[in-house]
């Protein structure tokens, strides 16, 4: 008799963070050099007693190094991966908020990322890891473009 498969369901948020430089929106990403290079947005694991807000606000604030507000909530996106350390199969759901920054400084991001860095629009798209991100990042420029 086979054992039964571990499944564990897994929540994150996060942010897309648009600003107008006057040429355009951008996008800021968080990048990675791995084994291979990696774009993202910025998202992170609920602490106890966090809204699903406040965690996409610090998760943002931390990775990006900007202090940032939340506009509104843009949709979720939903994954599995097995993790390597126990070999659980994990279901994550990851929210995301349409956020704009109001302070800080892309110098202050934490070393979860090698680099944080804004991109127009449309290399963001191009420069995004995963296109369910970037499915994110433009429902979320159509809803800031309507605000």
């Amino acid at each position: 008799m086979t054992g039964r498969v571990r499944v564990e369901e897994l929540v994150s948020a996060g942010g897309v963070v648009v600003r107008n430089n006057g040429n355009g929106p951008e996008v800021i990403l968080c990048g990675k050099w791995m084994p291979r290079r990696l774009w993202a947005l910025p998202k992170g694991t609920p602490e106890q007693g966090e809204t699903r807000e406040q965690t996409a606000l610090r998760e943002v604030n931390e990775e990006t190094g900007l202090q940032v507000r939340t506009q509104c909530f843009i949709d979720s996106i939903q994954y599995w991966f097995v993790r390597s350390n126990d070999g659980v199969r994990c279901h994550k759901t990851v929210l995301y908020y349409l956020m704009d920054s109001i302070g800080g400084d892309t110098t202050l991001h934490d070393n979860e990322f090698d680099e944080v860095r804004w991109f127009s629009v449309e290399d963001a798209l191009k420069t995004m890891s995963y296109g369910n991100e970037a499915e994110v990042v433009k429902k979320g420029l159509s809803m800031a473009l309507r605000g």
